[in-house]
């Protein structure tokens, strides 16, 4: 993993940005109300639009950001 790499808060889910937090926060603001429901419906919105990349790859943290999670949660 390399320094872009980022994990979100809730769900542990590995992903990359390709927008500055700004852009994705226009976006985010721009989704319909029930679109921005989930952190999941989110994530989701921001990868088809290719503001992030999700990757599958089975890594993941837990809601302390520890990789691969820990016994507390």
């Amino acid at each position: 993993m390399d320094q872009h790499d980022l994990f979100a808060r809730h769900g542990g889910v590995h992903f990359t940005n390709h927008a500055s937090p700004d852009e994705i926060n226009l976006f985010i603001s721009r989704l319909p109300a029930g679109k921005r429901e989930s952190l999941f419906e989110v994530l989701s919105e921001l990868n088809k639009e290719g503001l992030i990349t999700i990757y599958n790859d089975h890594v993941w943290t837990d809601g302390e950001g520890k990789l691969g999670g820990s016994d507390e949660c």
